[in-house]
């Protein structure tokens, strides 16, 4: 049993933070453009998420993991994101990020914000440089929501379940929360969710969180 009186669960890339990794990883080696294109079809639904994750990652082979360090330095956090965990800490609700990104960068996130857990998809590194595969299980849009559901098992009854998202590969994870949110979100997203918030500032779900939640 998980003893809190709520779950809020994140994704990372354009939520918490305010990059896409991947984009930004492929930037160091030339590849921003077509590993961006990758990443808008995945994020609108247009493509499959696994299948797009692994063509992006193939593109990032020889990549030294050194390098990564440039890229959270300091960790781009969305603006109110430290606010809104903070809220949600206040008021004993787990804490997670899941994410289709990478434990890298996630890991790192959830030390910043103080997260209770982080779940994301593996790089396979070799002598300290990718190897263009991703090691271990794909976390995918369906994945985020299996998560979810066996954290909210765990959880006392009637406890409140919170997803916060900005992709298409977010919607199973708001469909199966209590409070599905929409942040800066693809269209997709947004038809699907209970509340959207098209400004660049996590602390605005608070407010609805205390309309919701009492």
């Amino acid at each position: 049993m998980l003893n809190h009186s709520g779950l809020i669960v994140f994704d990372m890339d354009s939520t918490l933070i305010s990059i896409e990794c991947i984009d930004e990883i492929a930037n160091l080696l030339g590849q921003r453009d077509a590993v961006a294109a990758i990443t808008e079809q995945a994020m609108l639904g247009e493509i499959d998420f696994a299948a797009s994750l692994k063509q992006r990652v193939a593109l990032l082979e020889g990549i030294e993991t050194s390098l990564f360090d440039t890229l959270f330095n300091p960790i781009p956090l969305t603006p109110g994101a430290q606010s809104l965990v903070d809220y949600c800490k206040s008021r004993d609700w787990y804490c997670v990020v899941v994410s289709g990104g990478f434990t890298w960068f996630s890991e790192r996130v959830a030390g910043q914000l103080g997260l209770d857990q982080h779940v994301a998809n593996g790089l396979e590194i070799n002598d300290g440089k990718l190897t263009g595969k991703v090691s271990g299980a794909i976390i995918d849009g369906y994945k985020k929501a299996q998560i979810l559901n066996e954290l909210k098992a765990k959880l006392p009854k009637n406890a409140p379940v919170v997803a916060v998202g900005d992709g298409a590969n977010d919607q199973w994870m708001l469909q199966a929360a209590d409070i599905g949110i929409a942040f800066c979100a693809k269209p997709l997203l947004r038809r699907q969710a209970d509340i959207c918030i098209s400004q660049a500032d996590l602390s605005l779900v608070i407010p609805e969180l205390e309309k919701r939640c009492k």
